[in-house]
Parts: C-alpha cells; sequence; structure tokens
C-alpha cells in the first residue's frame, strides 16, 4: 500500500530514491510475487547501498484507483482485493519505466 501510494502521489519534487523504491516495491509485488514482508526486506537491502537512483518519468496517468477508493472498500477479504488491484494499476500506469525498475532491481541483487 505504502509503494502504491507514492508512486501515484509523485510529483516534480518527489526524489528519485523515493518513486525507485516505490516502482520497485510494486514490481516485486505484483510480477515477482513477493510479499509485503518480502518487499520490505528488499527496501532495506537496497537502502544499504549508496547510488545514483534513476529519475523515472511521471505518466499523467497514475491509474484509476484510489486510495480513497480502497479505503471506503469493506474491510477483510474485499479491502484485500480492493489493495490488489490498486498496486496493479499504479504499477500498469508505470508501463513505460517497467524496464528501467527490473533493471534496477536485478543491479540491486534482490533477485536469486
Amino acid at each position: 500500500m505504502v509503494d502504491a501510494f507514492a508512486a501515484q502521489s509523485a510529483d516534480a519534487q518527489t526524489k528519485p530514491m523515493k518513486l525507485a523504491f516505490a516502482l520497485a516495491g510494486l514490481y516485486l509485488h505484483i510480477e515477482k510475487g513477493f510479499s509485503g514482508r518480502m518487499v520490505q526486506r528488499a527496501h532495506m537491502s537496497m537502502a544499504k547501498t549508496k547510488r545514483d537512483w534513476p529519475v523515472l518519468a511521471l505518466p499523467q496517468d497514475r491509474g484509476a484507483i484510489t486510495v480513497s477508493a480502497v479505503l471506503a472498500t469493506p474491510e477483510g477479504e474485499p479491502r484485500h482485493q480492493a489493495i490488489e488491484a490498486w498496486c496493479v494499476s499504479v504499477w500498469n500506469a508505470f508501463r513505460e519505466c517497467h524496464g528501467q525498475v527490473a533493471e534496477l532491481v536485478r543491479r540491486a541483487g534482490l533477485l536469486a
């Protein structure tokens, strides 16, 4: 959820590291099946290495599902499904960055 919100709300003042972490988290979760805890560990690993973070393009459309829609969904399984759909929606909105994010994750050694 944190990564979806960070990516969806990013603007020109957002630090490249924040957007890179958010999109890496979404990539690992959606494309590679990482759990939230596994994504958190990946973020900790990424933070250990000093690097120049890529400046990733911000799409005009950031996904049709918003945090407000997710929070309006009843708790339990319906909300869990809404969170997953939100993450997919945001990740898909950044499709132009998918290759850069995959390469960032590869270089960070986050995939075995």
